[in-house]
């Protein structure tokens, strides 16, 4: 079997597949049909530069149908998909280059610098490009634990790991497609996650043509009253946003009325009850939060139909078995179809977050166990952002921490020792911030840096992060 090419093979060539908006207010609306053309070809063209079965292709392409293209032609050949965030910098992208070693990379034109600089001498395809004018590919028939996926996620004690996920994690997603993203047959959904995180290769397309529905893309950066205008104008009927992205459009735009929009959820941290409150006074619509891992793909999630419980993660998806050990959420793999390949199926998943759990079976969100920040979404190791920092000639030793932030749920908090020689202030510290953006991806820079004459530590020498936070 090839899960997706049999999902694309079973819809109606002419049904509408694709919104598309470009940044360039260009919009497009692209059939079933002309997908499974454009992946065949651009598989083709893959093909035609030696990549195989089971070879690694990473991806760095914006939200747009391209990127949509390049991860099909990489399940059409058996190749590994590996996608990308654009915001990742040349540093961050080698990193990954030699971890995996690819076979290839499709790169959006806009982002062949970055590619460049990464020091990538392997097939680079160019899209948009002459890919189009590839002879189709013909799909491979795959089982359901060949590899398919690479998702990377951030640890507490070192670089970001690569997680790869089977042919069965594609399929998989029928059930949250289902049980908490709602999508059905007709509907215009959303996913605005960018290309290149998890919750994107589960619910950017995917999620949506399980459930017969279409995909919108927007390709173009966050902006409140524009978010609310185009779920307006476009008549988007399931809305999929990370909480920072509600409670941004809450508190910057005219939340208003929204009668096209019948389902909205939320994932990536937890969702504030009082942002549930005020989507469901002021548009008219409940959001459903969810829960789930890069390894795990989706776990928990409001259940569609009773009344929203504000603040709640919701219930185990139906037929995955979880339940609470010394208050951290632990999971049976065997029965999550999604769970990922590298793991073990046969020993509880221990996730490392601690929950509570209702009389009623809802779950409780109640923080990490280790000391990883969630910050719009975005999972940060600290020792990422520690060893940009310390890289600066003025820094002897920081520490990484989250802080609480009304609109990102947490930020980068960074606490720094200085070289003699060297004063604290403002400007050093907006030095510093800029100095983590160039070093790594933007989003992990520390919103807040504090100085400090020396860091708490444990007699081992590890770094009280605990007793920062409480700071």
């Amino acid at each position: 079997m090839n899960s997706t090419a049999e999902l694309l093979a079973r819809a109606d060539p002419a049904a509408r597949a694709l919104v598309a908006l470009d940044r360039d207010g260009a919009r497009r609306e692209i059939t079933f049909g002309d997908v499974i053309d454009r992946s065949a070809r651009m598989a083709g063209a893959l093909a035609a530069r030696g990549v195989e079965r089971g070879n690694v292709v990473m991806t760095m392409i914006g939200n747009r149908p391209e990127w949509i293209y390049a991860m099909l032609a990489c399940w059409r050949l058996g190749a590994v998909a590996q996608p990308c965030p654009e915001q990742l910098r040349p540093g961050d992208l080698r990193a990954r280059i030699e971890r995996l070693a690819p076979r290839a990379l499709v790169a959006d034109t806009r982002d062949l610098d970055v590619v460049g600089e990464a020091g990538f001498d392997g097939v680079v395809l160019e899209v948009p490009g002459d890919e189009a004018f590839a002879e189709p590919a013909a799909a491979v028939e795959l089982a359901p634990e060949d590899p398919a996926l690479v998702v990377f996620t951030s640890g507490t004690a070192g670089e970001p790991k690569p997680v790869r996920h089977g042919q069965r994690y594609l399929t998989g997603q029928r059930i949250q497609a289902e049980h908490w993203y709602g999508a059905r047959a007709g509907d215009l959904c959303w996913c605005t996650a960018a290309s290149g995180w998890s919750l994107s290769a589960r619910n950017a397309f995917l999620a949506a043509w399980l459930r017969g529905a279409t995909a919108f893309l927007h390709d173009a950066r966050f902006d409140a009253d524009q978010r609310l205008e185009l779920i307006e104008r476009e008549r988007v009927n399931v809305l999929c946003m990370s909480p920072t992205e509600y409670r941004a459009v809450a508190k910057r735009a005219e939340l208003r009325p929204l009668p096209a929009l019948r389902h909205a959820c939320a994932a990536g941290e937890p969702l504030n009850p009082e942002v549930v409150r005020v989507w469901d006074e002021a548009a008219g619509v409940s959001v459903h939060d969810g829960y789930g891992q890069t390894e795990t793909g989706h776990l928990t999630g409001m259940p569609i139909g009773p009344p929203v419980r504000p603040g709640s993660m919701g219930r185990p998806l139906p037929g995955f078995r979880a339940w609470i050990d010394e208050g951290e959420l632990v999971v049976d793999p065997a029965t999550v179809p999604t769970f990922f390949l590298d793991g073990r199926r046969d020993r509880p998943w221990r996730t490392g977050d601690r929950v509570s759990e209702d009389e009623d079976g809802y779950l409780w969100f109640e923080g990490r166990t280790d000391d990883v920040i969630i910050s719009a979404g975005y999972r940060i190791g600290p020792f990422e952002v520690e060893s940009a920092l310390v890289a600066h000639p003025a820094v002897v030793e920081a520490a990484a921490v989250a802080a609480p932030d009304e609109i990102r749920g947490q930020v980068v908090r960074a606490v720094v020792v200085l070289r003699d020689g060297y004063a604290p202030g403002d400007a050093l510290a907006r030095e510093l911030q800029e100095h983590v953006k160039d070093a790594t991806a933007p989003y992990k820079y520390p919103r807040l840096v504090d100085f400090a004459a020396e860091l708490p530590k444990t007699p081992s020498g590890k770094i009280r992060r605990a007793e920062l936070r409480r700071g």
